[in-house]
């Protein structure tokens, strides 16, 4: 491919993630200030946990937050149900990604989320999904 067509496309990539962005930024509202005002409140800490490509966005999130002086930490899913589940108390925020909002390994851990104590956020695209009813908050 010639050197113009390259940067054709990579600027169309550019565009259409500029796009997203702007429609990201001016969807923001009550739930998004719900969202910050508990990880400012969180007495304990806040975990992120996804699985897949949601997972990886967790340990971001999760990194930025410490980055920025909030006690926090990726938790996977999957190593949850195998014992990683003991590092939740009931003064932590859970704040779990799934677009489906029904990958099994999330699901697995909610009635544990629960029980714990601990205060659960969702992002998920399904505002109907298991995890989107699980929690106190839940973003689409």
């Amino acid at each position: 491919m010639e050197n113009t067509k390259i940067i054709e496309e990579g600027r169309r990539v550019f565009d259409v993630e500029i796009e997203a962005l702007k429609k990201t930024r001016d969807a923001l509202g009550d739930t998004f200030v719900q969202i910050i005002n508990e990880f400012a409140n969180c007495k304990g800490k806040v975990i992120v946990t996804g699985m897949g490509k949601p997972g990886h966005i967790a340990t971001k999130i999760a990194a930025s937050l410490a980055s920025l002086g909030t006690p926090s930490f990726c938790l996977h899913p999957a190593e949850a149900m195998h014992g990683d589940l003991g590092m939740i108390t009931d003064k932590d925020v859970v704040f779990a990604i799934s677009y489906s909002g029904e990958s099994d390994e999330i699901v697995r851990i909610l009635p544990n989320i629960k029980l714990i104590g601990a205060k659960l956020i969702a992002l998920t695209g399904n505002p109907n999904s298991t995890l989107a009813k699980a929690a106190d908050i839940s973003e689409v």
